[in-house]
This record gives structure tokens, C-alpha cells and sequence, in this order.
């Protein structure tokens, strides 16, 4: 299914509590970051409401664009947890609680000596077709559907797992990233020449980003990182030499791939 750009993912952040302001999100972070170095790029990331209809065609409308879809959120015992059924309805299949997914959580329940509520159980109910997804974490499984994951909302059950989903997957060339950065420097400076590189060199990614810094009593240090990502490793280096060349003449002091 591959893309020009690529192997290709699109990230889906579920909740109405994301939405809101009232949790800060940290899961397209981690996924991208996870997905980079197997040669997989997040095209694209949705944050969305607890709303079965908006799940089922914001997943439909990924699926056919992305690779692989990754949801968050939304799988846990409450109420108002409906990705399951969303995803379920999205595919035109089923949905129950399946034995083996039950089983995972009545085994981690009893290991942990806490009750199985019905509404725990509710946990168990896994879309027809779809294989789970450990959970290292908590306990009570994911799935995948084609190429859809699911998981769940908090960072830390996310990313325990992913290390249960990087063998299904089938990367493509990784992206590189360098660059250079010039305190002082302005886009302004820099805006037409970065302009016309880019063009000579569509293989690679090119991106200007300014700062502002406050580094004592009120004082701003400011200027501009610019930085350039590619799969074609001999494109990049010469688009940083030209990057630190262009730079150089304007009388800035480019910093080639800071730590900072």
C-alpha cells in the first residue's frame, strides 16, 4: 500500500478530556518517535471527541489514507469508553467479549487481587476478526483490526504496548533529520534563498523554526533552527552544507547539528 512519501502512519487521539485541555497529551509524541527509527512518518494526527460516529469515519478516512492507523484512548471500563464498538462499527463487524481477551483480565485481576466487575469486563469486548494487543502495563488488551491499532489513552499502557505491535509492521527507508541553527538569525534573512533550495532539492524535508528565549532579567535570546529531514542521506548533508554556507555569508554563526 505504499505512498510516495513513504511507509506512512496517522495518529487518532480519542477523548473528550484532550479536547478539553484537562489532559496534555503525550502519546503522538512517543508513537512518532517510536515509529521513526522502523522507517514509518506520522503523516497525519486527529484529536477527536468520545463520538462513535466521528471515531468510526475519522478511522475510515486514515485507514485509507495511512499505512497504519494508531488510536488512543477511549478502551477502558467506563461509560463513556466506546472505541471498541466505534472501531467494530467502522469495519462493519461484531463485537463481544471474547474468551481469550477475558481471560488475560480475569488472570492479571486475580494476580493483582482486585475484583472483576462486570464493568471491568467490559474490557474484554474485542471487535470480530481482530487480534489483541498485550498490555504489559495494566493488563486488559488492545486489538488490531487490518491496519488499525488500538490502545489505550495513557501514555504509560501505550507505550508498554508498542513493543507488542513493532513485529507487525513493515517499515520503509528511515528519515534522517539534521540541522543548523544561528542565534540572531531571522526567517526573514533567510525566507527567499530557503525558498529556492527547497526547490532545487524535493527529496528533502526543509523547515524554519524560531525561537525566543529568556535568558536573564527580561533579556530574549532569539533566532532560527533550521532543519531538514530526508531518507536520501547524500541530498541531506548537502542541504545542511548549503544551509551553513548560506548562514555563514550573512554574517551568523550556524551551529551544524546542536545537541541543544
Amino acid at each position: 500500500m505504499g505512498k510516495a512519501s513513504g511507509v506512512t502512519a496517522a495518529v487518532v487521539l480519542i477523548g473528550d478530556e484532550v479536547l478539553s485541555g484537562r489532559t496534555q497529551d503525550k502519546n503522538l509524541q512517543q508513537i512518532a518517535q517510536f515509529l521513526a527509527p522502523l522507517g514509518i512518518n506520522v503523516i497525519e494526527c486527529r484529536t477527536i471527541p468520545d463520538d462513535a460516529d466521528v471515531i468510526a469515519d475519522t478511522v475510515n478516512t486514515l485507514r485509507a489514507k495511512a499505512d497504519y492507523v494508531f488510536t488512543t484512548g477511549g478502551i477502558g471500563p467506563t461509560h463513556d469508553d466506546i472505541t471498541a464498538d466505534s472501531i467494530a462499527a467502522a469495519f462493519g463487524v461484531g463485537i463481544d467479549i471474547r474468551h481469550d481477551a477475558l481471560e488475560v483480565i480475569e488472570h492479571w485481576y486475580a494476580k493483582t487481587k482486585t475484583p472483576l466487575t462486570e464493568s471491568r469486563k467490559r474490557m474484554a469486548r474485542i471487535p470480530d476478526g481482530a487480534s489483541l494487543i498485550v498490555n504489559p502495563v495494566t493488563g486488559a488488551p488492545g486489538f488490531q483490526v487490518e491496519n488499525v491499532f488500538v490502545m489505550a489513552g495513557v501514555p504509560s499502557i501505550t507505550r508498554g504496548m508498542l513493543e507488542d505491535v513493532a513485529h507487525r509492521l513493515h517499515g520503509g527507508a528511515v528519515t534522517r533529520s539534521r540541522s543548523v541553527k544561528a542565534d540572531n538569525l531571522r526567517e526573514g534573512d533567510i525566507a527567499i534563498p530557503l525558498g529556492e533550495m527547497q526547490a532545487r532539492y524535493p527529496q528533502v524535508s526543509i523547515g524554519s523554526y524560531p525561537y525566543f528565549l529568556e535568558v536573564s532579567q527580561g533579556e530574549v535570546k532569539r533566532g532560527t533552527h533550521l532543519v531538514a529531514r530526508s531518507t536520501d542521506d547524500a541530498a541531506l548533508d548537502a542541504v545542511i552544507g548549503e544551509i551553513a554556507a548560506m548562514v555563514a555569508a550573512l554574517g551568523f554563526d550556524g551551529r551544524i547539528d546542536p545537541e541543544d
